[in-house]
């Protein structure tokens, strides 16, 4: 008898309907599993069978033959143990067929017969409603799974809840209330002492979402400002932040307690691989800039890290996504992030300090600098140099505006860039196209000669010439002015003061 059991695999972050048919037919007594699986789904035989065993089923031992159908695509992850398990009772006819057919099985088993979590859940539940199916889940997993409206579902402990749920012909339990995690922030703007022009350039980079860059010695508070900048950015829409969701979810089984509303703040290790920063694997996998998907993603000291490791930004940059194609798959990822960049200006950090001696020679300062090439560093708006601090900003008494105030001109300044888009489309300035650069960001004529007499002294590139009309238009956004005038510019051109490859 063929048993057909409906399952989803991951594949990147979206999951993919997969068909697990459970053939046990007379012949040698074996297990033969087809439809590429992986080394942990091929494991599933001794999982299943003893979970099986231990939940008190007894299963008749014949040649049984497993098909992860569609072939063309490589299975791997635990979740398809349940869908396995239960293929397996209804084959033994322990299980009517007709009481499966409209429902889609995800879920790791223990020895005992215990439901693990699994990645992807939220993601299988999208693929589980858009085919009409409803869904069988470890309990774990439960708070992912009812984010999606109008999915029926049941979250399970053990295996003998699922047999014993279908056997009873049972009705789905209530919807329990869609938890929501508190944005709360462990730190505050309040916290940074000095660095005027740092604070400035980090609500620039809030208001229009632009990428931003920090070059200074040792403590100057480049981490800090860095790690302040989501509690300034705007809450998430309920629709992103099931975006962020289901990303962390594919990566993190189980860890999430109902939504994500707090902007993701991703800081790698300067040992990272490329591979581990763009996402990759034999399935596909999202890394670090899909990771920091509407949210943060700070490189600190890019000096330490591969340049290889930093030139994979440049697709993501200007894309908002990243396609990773392997033999035979291609995926595309999400990666609408701000880039926040931070590092010293030579490797022991104090090349240009004016009380501290700089004991780096020329060479090793060039080499140092040329892991931010002069393409990536074109793409990033704003370039802020921070000097040390003095005695007086260290006062008790020098403490700047909170989070929470700098976030009400930030959220004005946004108001205004969602004003000027077309259904309901915000368009923050950042991501503003050509068509749109000239409707909204073409300056008055004063800032017009201003603007071509900085290009020619400095020789900026075309596309550093949009970007300052940008920032500039975001300044002007924060100050609450309708037309980009010069001094709109004259702010946004001493950000591309740094604008050469370091």
């Amino acid at each position: 008898m063929i048993a057909k059991i409906h399952s989803a695999g991951l594949f990147g972050i979206d999951a993919h309907h997969v068909t697990v048919e459970v053939d046990v037919a007379r012949g040698l007594p074996g297990w033969h599993m087809v439809g590429l699986p992986e080394t942990a789904v091929k494991e599933s035989k001794d999982r299943v069978t003893a979970a099986l065993r231990n939940s008190g089923y007894q299963i008749n031992v014949r040649k049984t033959t497993i098909n992860l159908a569609p072939a063309r695509y490589k299975k791997s992850g635990t979740a398809f143990d349940l869908p396995i398990a239960v293929g397996l009772l209804q084959a033994n006819q322990l299980i009517p067929p007709q009481a499966t057919r409209k429902w889609l099985f995800i879920g790791e088993l223990s020895l005992s017969g215990t439901l693990q979590p699994v990645p992807g859940a939220l993601s299988a539940a999208l693929c589980a409603k858009e085919r009409g199916y409803g869904l069988v889940v470890p309990s774990a997993n439960a708070d992912e799974v009812g984010l999606v409206d109008g999915l029926p579902w049941i979250a399970a402990n053990h295996l003998p809840e699922v047999v014993t749920f279908f056997l009873e012909k049972g009705t789905p339990p209530p919807r329990k209330p869609v938890a929501f995690t508190d944005e709360c922030y462990q730190v505050d703007l309040h916290e940074i002492k000095g660095q005027a022009i740092g604070r400035r350039a980090l609500e620039i980079s809030a208001a229009g979402g632009h990428h931003l860059f920090f070059i200074g010695a040792p403590g100057t508070g480049k981490t800090m400002l860095a790690q302040r900048l989501p509690t300034i950015l705007p809450t998430l829409t309920r629709d992103e932040m099931i975006e962020v969701t289901q990303i962390h979810s594919a990566l993190n089984p189980g860890a999430h307690s109902g939504l994500t509303t707090v902007r993701p703040f991703r800081a790698p290790h300067h040992s990272a691989s490329a591979v581990g920063m763009a996402g990759g694997g034999a399935v596909p996998q999202a890394g670090e800039i899909t990771m920091a998907h509407r949210g943060v993603l700070f490189l600190d000291e890019v000096g330490e890290f591969h340049r290889d490791v930093v030139e994979v930004l440049r697709q993501p940059l200007e894309s908002g996504q990243i396609a990773i194609t392997r033999a035979g798959h291609r995926v595309r990822l999400p990666a609408q992030f701000q880039l926040v960049v931070a590092t010293n200006p030579c490797r022991c950090g104090y090349f240009g300090h004016p009380t501290i001696a700089c004991i780096c020679t020329m060479s090793r300062i060039q080499q140092y600098r040329g892991k931010l090439s002069g393409p990536l560093l074109d793409r990033i708006d704003l370039h802020v140099e921070l000097g040390p601090l003095s005695a007086a900003d260290l006062a008790p008494s020098t403490a700047g505006e909170s989070s929470a105030d700098v976030r009400v001109r930030v959220l004005a300044a946004r108001s205004r860039q969602a004003a000027r888009g077309s259904d309901g489309e915000v368009l923050l300035n950042a991501r503003l196209g050509p068509r749109h650069l000239k409707e909204h960001c073409e300056p008055t004529a004063e800032g017009r000669a201003l603007l071509m007499q900085a290009i020619e002294r400095q020789g900026f590139s075309a596309r550093a010439h949009d970007r300052i009309l940008r920032v500039a238009r975001t300044i002007a956004d924060l100050a609450g002015d309708a037309k980009v005038a010069a001094p709109h510019v004259a702010e946004a051109l001493q950000y591309r003061v740094l604008d050469r490859p370091l």
